[in-house]
């Protein structure tokens, strides 16, 4: 069963199982929105537990 390649791009599984990501609503339309803001957008996020199943099936587990 072959990687979804649209996850393999946007995704990352780390050591401990969880998946990383990136925040959205950072690509346009950010001069409303303050500095701390933007700043905690750049951070990575982790995949929420509601969402495993489907990443999971993306990557062939």
């Amino acid at each position: 069963m072959k990687t979804h390649s649209g996850a393999k791009k946007r995704l990352r599984v780390l050591k401990s199982g969880k998946v990383k990501r990136k925040q959205t609503k950072m690509r346009h339309l950010n001069s409303h929105m303050s500095s701390k803001t933007k700043r905690h957008l750049g951070q990575g996020a982790y995949v929420d537990d509601a969402n495993m199943l489907q990443v999971k099936r993306q990557f062939g587990f």
